[in-house]
């Protein structure tokens, strides 16, 4: 095509679109164009299957495989029911190979095209449709490709295939007397003379719905060498007719979503771009409105592979609601920038509200997709913040596999799928601040043993190169996932990188005066196939050569979990209530525990996905409680560590990944005598674990399930379980989604009675007129998670001039803080764990803090009074 000719087109496709976007709902023609720019991102009014099998070029679409299904879905229009007619036209042809086009390939449009769950998210990613279009070789087809009947048996092309300059395709559905439907199709040549047609009836039900290019070839017909090409070039893609409707606000791009957190008075967000073309734009604007104008405050570039521009703003202004934008130039069809915006709401820190509201998330696979069921009703809980714990991708979601080189190809395989997770979310994530930490699958894996940062030593299989530990995927790429889900997290506690140079990103933040610690409980794992001996032929974190070893069998003293780094974070985390902080709050991947059940003769949970699902009164007769490493019940030192740092500053910890959503009390020593935590239900779960323990509990209430009470799991830990969310039948449908107890998980915290609410919820039910899962919600204390029994007391203290002060209490013999609280009103009797000599401090880490040293602790709580007075 001639320059002048492409400009004209382009020019014309702009004011179609322009018009498009603002004219009457029951006329919305689209005309596509594109810059002249070249990017795997094909633009805001489209969604490829799959990312990187696609790229604009020269002002075309261009397919850059020969493998099956591979379509572009036009997201902006959708043929609605009634009467009426349709009309698509586009410019078709093969992109120039070394390697000749098969005359199986089959191109053209994809109409009618619908999900499984009504929404046009669903739609674009997985919708089937009514294909219509020509194969190779020229020979027209509707439906089924095979049937050439009314067509000539030479190929229309001089040279048998689709040429190289292309062809036009054009597809009209007219609606005949009675409502009945034809559909006809055109071949025609660039003179426009018609080479072929083809003609069928139709269903008018099957034009209904969204609007697709699409490419196909046969699965397995072509051998790798083959698939590894470009097949056909798109350009010129017209639509409409009466029956088209224009959905402008369904656009995506390119400022795709956004997240932040506020902390301590700093804002960090992330913008979160597509990939872009080297002559786009490299940076991101971020403006606030002020006074009734826009405010720029500053200017982020894009990163190369993670595609995200970060901001951090100190002194944010956090006592105001904000709006803000994101502001990003991309690249028109005429070559100039046209300014873009995410809007979005930074909401002022919660820091007056009596209650805080916390969401929790885990586990989130694509059935479902895109979720809209869920983060409705998420939203009905009006949450301060939202905690998405890992597995927030999952490597085959969104179809086509996944790809783990060459390198480039991989990141576009990741960031696909991670657009996927913002476009579930972002309509949350832009007003919400969210924390969103990366688990095993998020990097590629089925488990991770992060084994401090190393590459993965050999092995035949990938389970085989996991089960050494390490990452299997490259530095470069491991660093490009953590950026996209961490970069809008504060700094982290210590930034210095791990092995291969990849990085880290614990860290805490304090919103709504909850001091929230993030850990990484995954990077520094060890792998207990290198840890433990070879007799136990450890797979994948099971010991198969036996259903059940004895506890003592699985520990290994020199096996981290948390890691040296992290566990020094926790101390100090638990020991620092500066900010005002008032509740610590612990989030990480999974729990430290194994709640979980198999058959008797399973060896390992790769049964999980098959097992029977019973009514919600039945019970699974004949399981035993399990040992899976890749919880954090393993390795049982590491564990207690753990749990032994977080009591200190009475945490509460909220992870995932289990798979089961779950309540229970940790128990170092003895039961009860540490906290609280809550794991998650899953999103969409795959992997519907259970807990049937074939022994009740102990010390359990009166009528509780007998699957609650006091249990050692499978390593030996002291666990209480209070309630759990086995799968059950459900009698809705997919029942492959609602029967195996998808939902999340909620958290209320009291300021004032400092009070925990928590309670799993499954994703269909309405929170206005509904319960959680059976067992929530569950209350507790703040001093719950400090459940040790006292050995001895401190004199009781009594505060004047100050409210809710800190107090921290040291055993001066050991110099250890026993632990630290900030207390709610002006009273408080400490207690202590040995009899001996204490310091106090008291106060406001923020102001003044008092020290009393030598305080003698009593074996039971007395009479005498320590008095601390501020202000006189």
């Amino acid at each position: 095509m001639n320059v002048s000719r492409r400009i004209f087109l382009i020019a014309c496709g702009a004011i179609a679109l322009a018009w498009a976007g603002c004219g009457p709902t029951n006329r919305a023609p689209f005309h596509a164009a594109h810059p002249l720019v070249e990017r795997s991102w094909l633009g805001p009014e489209y969604w490829s299957n799959p990312l990187q099998d696609w790229r604009i070029r020269e002002g075309r679409i261009e397919c850059l495989t020969r493998r099956p299904n591979r379509n572009v879905a036009l997201l902006v229009r959708e043929v609605a029911e009634g009467d009426g007619d349709v009309h698509m036209r586009v410019r078709l042809g093969a992109v120039a190979s070394d390697v000749p086009l098969p005359d199986s390939g089959r191109v053209g449009f994809r109409i009618g095209v619908r999900g499984a769950f009504g929404d046009y998210r669903d739609s674009a990613l997985r919708g089937t449709g009514l294909d219509a279009g020509v194969t190779a070789a020229g020979r027209l087809f509707i439906g089924a490709p095979d049937d050439g009947s009314g067509q000539a048996a030479a190929s229309p092309f001089p040279d048998g295939v689709v040429p190289e300059e292309g062809v036009f395709l054009d597809m009209r559905a007219m609606q005949r007397e009675g409502g009945r439907y034809v559909l006809r199709l055109r071949l025609e040549n660039l003179d426009g003379e018609v080479l072929e047609s083809l003609e069928a009836p139709v269903d008018s039900d099957a034009l209904t719905g969204g609007l697709a290019l699409a490419v196909d070839f046969d699965d397995g017909g072509l051998s790798a060498g083959e698939t590894n090409h470009p097949s056909f070039w798109f350009e010129d893609w017209q639509a409409n007719g009466t029956r088209l409707r224009a959905h402008p606000d369904r656009a995506f791009g390119p400022v795709l979503f956004a997240m932040h957190t506020l902390s301590k008075g700093s804002l960090y967000m992330t913008a979160q771009m597509p990939p872009l073309s080297d002559d786009d734009a490299q940076e991101v604007r971020l403006t606030v409105r002020r006074k009734g104008q826009w405010e720029e405050i500053g200017r982020a570039p894009i990163d190369s592979m993670a595609r995200t521009a970060t901001f951090a703003i100190a002194d944010w202004p956090d006592s105001l609601d904000a709006p803000y934008r994101l502001a990003y130039d991309l690249t028109g069809a005429m070559g100039r920038p046209v300014e873009h915006f995410l809007e979005g709401t930074v909401r002022k820190d919660p820091v007056d509200q009596e209650e805080m509201v916390v969401a929790g998330f885990t586990g989130n696979n694509d059935l479902g997709f895109p979720h809209a069921d869920l983060t409705r009703r998420v939203a009905q809980h009006d949450p301060d913040i939202l905690l998405f714990t890992g597995d927030n991708i999952y490597e085959t979601i969104g179809g086509y596999g996944y790809v783990e080189e060459p390198l480039r190809e991989a990141t576009l395989d990741y960031l696909r799928k991670w657009y996927l997770f913002g476009w579930s979310y972002g309509e949350l994530t832009k007003d919400i601040p969210a924390v969103t930490i990366p688990d095993d699958h998020d990097v590629y894996h089925g488990n991770v043993w992060g084994a401090g940062g190393k590459a993965t030593g050999p092995g035949a299989t990938k389970k085989e190169r996991q089960d050494t530990g390490g990452y299997v995927m490259p530095p470069s790429w491991v660093n490009a996932v953590q950026r996209t889900q961490t970069a809008h997290l504060p700094p982290p506690h210590d930034p210095a990188p791990v092995e291969q140079g990849i990085g880290v990103y614990y860290t805490d933040l304090t919103y709504g005066g909850v001091s929230f610690g993030i850990v990484e409980d995954r990077k520094w794992k060890d792998s207990p196939k290198m840890a433990l001996p070879a007799w136990l032929d450890i797979e994948n974190g099971w010991a198969e050569n036996r259903p059940t070893n004895p506890p003592e069998a699985l520990h290994a003293l020199d096996a981290d979990l948390l890691g040296r780094r992290q566990l020094d974070f926790l101390e100090d985390w638990a020991a620092d209530w500066s900010h005002g902080a008032w509740m610590k709050f612990l989030v990480s991947q999974t729990i430290f525990a194994n709640v979980a059940t198999l058959p008797q003769a399973a060896p390992s949970d790769v049964v999980v996905p098959r097992l029977e699902i019973f009514d919600a009164d039945d019970y699974a007769p004949y399981d035993r409680i399990v040992q899976d490493m890749d919880s954090n019940g393993w390795p049982k030192h590491g564990r207690d560590a753990a749990i032994r740092a977080i009591r200190k500053g009475f945490a509460f910890h909220l992870a995932g990944d289990q798979h089961l959503g779950s309540t229970i009390r940790y128990g170092v020593d003895a039961w009860g005598d540490a906290g609280y935590a809550l794991c998650v239900p899953s999103v969409a779960n795959f992997y519907p674990r259970r807990w049937y323990p074939p022994a009740p509990g102990a010390n359990r209430p009166e009528g509780a399930p007998k699957n609650t009470g006091d249990f050692l799991d499978g390593f030996g830990n002291h666990m209480t379980v209070l309630a759990v969310s086995n799968p059950y039948r459900t009698g809705m449908e997919p029942s492959h989604l609602y029967d195996r107890a998808p939902g999340y998980g909620i958290v209320r915290l009291n300021r004032k009675d400092r009070t925990l609410r928590l309670a799993n919820w499954p994703r269909h039910v309405d929170p206005e007129d509904g319960e959680p899962y059976p067992g929530w919600p569950i209350s507790i204390r703040q001093e719950d998670n400090y459940g040790r029994e006292a050995a001895g007391w401190l004199p009781q203290i009594q505060v004047r001039g100050m409210e809710d002060p800190v107090v921290q209490v040291i055993d001066e013999a050991s110099g250890e803080i026993a632990y630290t609280l900030r207390i709610a009103g002006t009273t408080f009797a400490p207690k202590v764990f040995a009899a001996g000599s204490y310091e106090l401090r008291v106060g406001d880490p923020d102001g003044a803090m008092q020290t009393f040293a030598g305080v003698r602790s009593a074996s039971s709580p007395d009479a005498s009074v320590l008095e601390v007075v501020f202000g006189e």
